[in-house]
């Protein structure tokens, strides 16, 4: 009995080095959780925050109104609230002219800088400088020139183009060009630096043999460039389509919104809704309804774009 117990006792050591080995795999778990749990605190919080408030009504400026809501700051915004329809409409405008122009802009840009030419890191670097400022300067700047004093309807004055005192961003006939300009210098380097690096990749003997079998510079582009860049070209129109239709500070700074709500997007509306009027449930509804409108024409433009499929 006792030699049988004596063999039975060598299965222990295993255990200890499972368990041993179990350590290793767990470590990397265990450096990441409290960048994780940080993360999740300062995502996770706000954003179910919102959905909470989005069921209340909540004014800290008149308290004896706050309480549960339900569905009613919902039913207000699709029924009753004509500026929410209004400010949905511009921001669906706002994202396609320049979510578009910026991508044609910059495409072409790309293919420029990528050519072989004198001085080619000095032209990559002007054209991608405008990218490095903020979008508060970028207003300033941009304030500057459309003065109706010292900017440049000033000097068109002086050849006789226009009348002194006009002013671009006064006019509701005038705004949106001049806004969509001014968000244009800082918008397309974005495209024009995804799409150069993507550039890169290509192989030059693809090239080399579309010339040999007679491929014009268009079919070279149609067939060669295209397909390759399609990929990046969805993801960079995707991030930029999101970024533009939560853009708040260039249109805040260069028109507040004006004039007449003529350049007030939802998530400028949701600002002013929130800080001026202190709305804060009826914000927070919007800000929902804007994040499902976000997430659901993400998800049907990746499905439609087939993205990370082959290119045909």
């Amino acid at each position: 009995m006792a030699q049988a117990a004596a063999v039975a006792k060598p299965p222990a050591p295993p255990r200890r080095r499972r368990r041993a080995s179990a350590t290793p795999r767990r470590l990397p778990y265990l450096l990441i959780a409290p960048a994780a749990v940080l993360m999740l605190g300062f995502i996770a919080y706000p954003v179910l925050s919102v959905f909470y408030y989005s069921l209340q009504n909540y004014n800290p400026t008149k308290p004896w109104r706050n309480g549960y809501a339900g569905f009613d700051n919902f039913v207000h915004a699709f029924t009753e609230d004509p500026v929410f329809w209004d400010t949905l409409i511009f921001s669906a405008k706002w994202v396609v002219v320049e979510v578009g122009l910026q991508l044609l802009f910059g495409l072409a840009l790309a293919l420029i800088v990528n050519q072989t030419f004198v001085g080619r890191g000095l032209g990559r670097a002007l054209v991608f400088s405008p990218w490095a400022v903020s979008g508060v300067l970028t207003s300033a700047i941009w304030v500057l020139l459309y003065n109706s004093q010292t900017g440049i309807t000033r000097y068109l004055a002086d050849m006789g183009i226009g009348t002194y005192g006009t002013s671009w961003l006064s006019d509701t006939s005038t705004v949106f060009p001049a806004a969509i300009v001014a968000d244009l210098w800082r918008g397309v380097p974005f495209f024009a630096i995804l799409i150069l690096a993507d550039l890169q990749s290509v192989s030059k003997d693809l090239y080399e043999a579309a010339e040999v079998d007679g491929a014009s510079r268009l079919k070279q582009f149609w067939h060669i460039t295209l397909p390759h860049l399609k990929d990046a070209i969805i993801l960079s129109t995707l991030l930029r389509a999101v970024w533009e239709f939560n853009n708040v500070d260039l249109l805040y700074t260069l028109t507040g919104g004006g004039p007449a709500g003529e350049t007030t997007t939802l998530p400028l509306y949701i600002a002013n809704t929130s800080v001026d009027a202190h709305n804060f449930g009826y914000a927070s509804a919007l800000t929902t309804v804007a994040f499902v409108i976000l997430l659901f024409c993400s998800m049907v433009y990746l499905r439609l774009s087939k993205f990370g499929g082959e290119a045909k």
